[in-house]
């Protein structure tokens, strides 16, 4: 062989030499990325390609009222789940097993189609449907058994108990902020299957979580009930578009009942719209109206600046503060407090509020709790607003007085009328009483709390007698009363403002009423919102009338004894009569700049009370108190009531005599003294 053939021999075994290296430097490149720089991961992949998990979670706890009725029950249901890569033949299996459980058939077929080894067809399925796939024998579709939970009161109480999802879980009310008591225990449980998605071997369990605790509640599920039934029938006829009734027990905080419309079964939630689940009791809030009134009166009663007694002008129902006038549905002249709170004069409550003082009342509303949560057991509780002084204008101040500019949830107003009710204690209300595991044993006790005192209990009984007032003929709420029973209470109109006119609705506003009875020793406090009622859209006739029938027959209920007999007691059909005056009417409604028409020359009522003759609007027959008025305002207030006048000294009027308060009798002559002021 030739040299030249030679050479060319040994050129060729170096390149296919250096060609072999390479692919092996390759390789060796590939494989060191495979193992080393990527072996966890695709160790991971392959390991979810032939192993699997399954979760399993065992029965929620049981909720119980405070009777020990069930409310919220975890019970065995069947599901249908399948192996997708076991089905054969998807499209006749699809087919089949929708016609079965009532389900599209695409969605199945989708399923069926998947990649995944395990997918769920319909969970929680009606024993029936369990039987119509039972029967089709279908290879790849299997069936087990989970827990499924069940409101047997179904919209009773809907909106505190709340519901949970297919998964256990709780989503809304008690279930969801009690989750982590409520939720059992979850198997988990490893599985090694083939590529066809058999099942080989189980990779033991494991046990996470805890024991289910069963709860306690403080509702009472037939009190529960008739709330709910009588404020479903008010919202009808007055064709509201939303109402909220809540029984409170004012010494303890205890809720018997919190009462929403609209309503929906949590057995089936998913077939109400979202905003149906949401409990209007804490996370709506309205400016309260007059309903302010009370805890006006109960702040002015607490300083001393007035008297229940105490006679104030109300300007025959027009008032200015600033460029705006304030109006009165009535053209009510001189009148005493009660007075001025049993007929709702705005004029009034801001005679009283500045006496007061805006520092003051905005501490007074701070100390009864408005502009803070309550820190009731629920999610999603507002706590409403409350400005600053120093943020609020004039008008904004005094028209604060009568529950403008203010927002507040119905279960702020609740809890603040209990504190009237209660002695003066503002109470943390709650909903679950204690919360105990399987074998009975409480783990967690609630008791009641007070977050603070407000009044002395002295005030709150005097404020409670002049809201007695409120309820009987001739106030704002003769509809309120409950045969049997003294009752106590305050309307509001409030109205809603308009977000495209940026003012005050003529139109749109919500209607409250808030007492507690007996009055003399109240055992509960029910407080009553519709929102948006159309007609007459007053406190006095659409919302007083809740009260007094979930009021009766929850006295009647929790064994409460009647303070008179009934045969002395007024008759509830003359009292359930709408008002001769309206509940505040445009006063309550803003009254800002316009007032009913045809009702400016309106005659004023002289119904005869039990503690209060009124005369007529401008002779009350008692003495006005006049201290802290100048000179003029004491000679014109004076005039109308026929009095003459002795002046000494100059300023504001410091001493008075005959004292206020004192029947006008032959009392024609009365002596001011006055003294500028430091």
């Amino acid at each position: 062989m030739r040299i030249k053939d030679k050479r060319w021999i040994r050129i060729r075994i170096y390149v296919t030499g250096i060609c072999f290296l390479l692919v092996l430097g390759v390789i060796f490149l590939r494989a060191y990325q495979l193992q080393i720089l990527e072996g966890s991961r695709l160790s991971s992949l392959a390991k979810e390609g032939y192993t699997g998990r399954l979760t399993f979670t065992t029965q929620r706890g049981t909720i119980f009222d405070r009777n020990g009725k069930e409310l919220a029950v975890s019970i065995e249901v069947g599901s249908v789940y399948s192996y997708p890569k076991r089905v054969k033949d998807k499209t006749r299996t699809a087919a089949l097993i929708a016609r079965a459980l009532d389900i599209d058939k695409r969605d199945v077929v989708k399923k069926l189609q998947s990649s995944r080894s395990f997918v769920w067809i319909k969970r929680k399925v009606t024993p029936e449907e369990i039987k119509r796939v039972r029967e089709l024998n279908l290879a790849g579709i299997e069936l087990t058994r989970e827990s499924r939970r069940y409101y047997p009161s179904m919209d009773t109480g809907a909106h505190i108990i709340g519901f949970a999802s297919q998964d256990n879980k709780g989503l809304e009310g008690i279930e969801l902020h009690y989750n982590w008591y409520l939720e059992g225990q979850q198997i988990r449980v490893n599985r090694i299957h083939d590529a066809l998605g058999r099942t080989l071997v189980f990779d033991g369990t494991r046990m996470e979580e805890h024991d289910p605790y069963d709860l306690i509640l403080t509702l009472d599920k037939d009190i529960s009930y008739k709330a709910q039934r009588t404020l479903r029938k008010a919202v009808e006829r007055s064709g509201a578009r939303s109402g909220v009734c809540i029984v409170m027990r004012p010494r303890t905080g205890e809720i018997l009942a919190m009462a929403v419309v609209p309503e929906f079964n949590p057995n089936i939630f998913w077939h109400s719209r979202p905003y149906e689940w949401r409990n209007r009791a804490v996370t709506d809030c309205f400016e309260p109206g007059s309903t302010l009134k009370a805890f006006l009166l109960a702040a002015a009663l607490e300083d001393g600046v007035i008297t229940p007694e105490t006679v104030l002008d109300c300007e025959r129902g027009e008032y200015a503060i600033g460029n705006y006038i304030i109006h009165d549905s009535r053209p009510f002249g001189v009148l005493p407090v009660r007075e001025i709170i049993r007929f709702s004069s705005n004029i009034g409550a801001i005679k009283i509020g500045q006496r007061l003082g805006a520092k003051r009342f905005h501490y007074y509303l701070q100390r009864f709790g408005f502009g803070e949560r309550t820190g009731i057991d629920l999610p999603g509780e507002r706590k409403g607003t409350l400005k600053s002084v120093g943020d609020t204008s004039l008008l904004g101040q005094n028209t604060l007085y009568f529950g403008q500019g203010i927002s507040a949830s119905p279960l702020q107003l609740a809890v603040a009328f209990g504190a009237i009710a209660n002695g003066g204690h503002l109470m943390k209300p709650y909903l679950v009483k204690s919360i105990v595991d399987q074998g009975g044993e409480a783990i967690k006790e609630s008791y009641p709390v007070v977050r603070r005192d407000i009044i002395t209990s002295e005030t709150a009984q005097e404020v409670r007698r002049i809201l007695e007032g409120v309820v009987r003929k001739g106030g704002t709420a003769p509809g309120a009363a409950i045969e049997g029973y003294p009752v106590a209470g305050k309307t509001g109109t409030a109205q809603k403002v308009d977000p495209i006119k940026r003012s005050y609705s003529d139109k749109k506003c919500v209607a409250f009423f808030g007492g507690f009875a007996p009055s003399d020793s109240p055992s509960i406090v029910i407080l009553v919102a519709l929102d948006e009622p159309q007609g007459k859209p007053y406190g006095g006739i659409v919302a007083a009338p809740v009260f007094s029938d979930v009021g009766r027959w929850t006295l009647n209920h929790l064994n409460v004894t009647p303070s008179f007999p009934p045969a002395t007691a007024s008759s509830p059909a003359s009292q359930a009569r709408p008002p001769r005056l309206s509940d505040g009417g445009q006063a309550e409604r803003g009254g800002l700049g316009h007032e009913p028409a045809g009702r400016r020359n309106a005659s004023y009522p002289t119904e005869r009370d039990e503690e209060i003759v009124v005369l007529n609007p401008d002779f009350p027959g008692t003495i006005p108190d006049v201290r802290g008025l100048g000179v003029r305002e004491v000679l014109k207030k004076t005039k109308r009531l026929g009095l003459k006048v002795i002046v000494k000294g100059s300023g504001l009027a410091v001493e008075q005599s005959p004292a206020s308060g004192t029947p006008l009798g032959k009392h024609r002559l009365l002596t001011v003294t006055f003294r500028p002021p430091c």
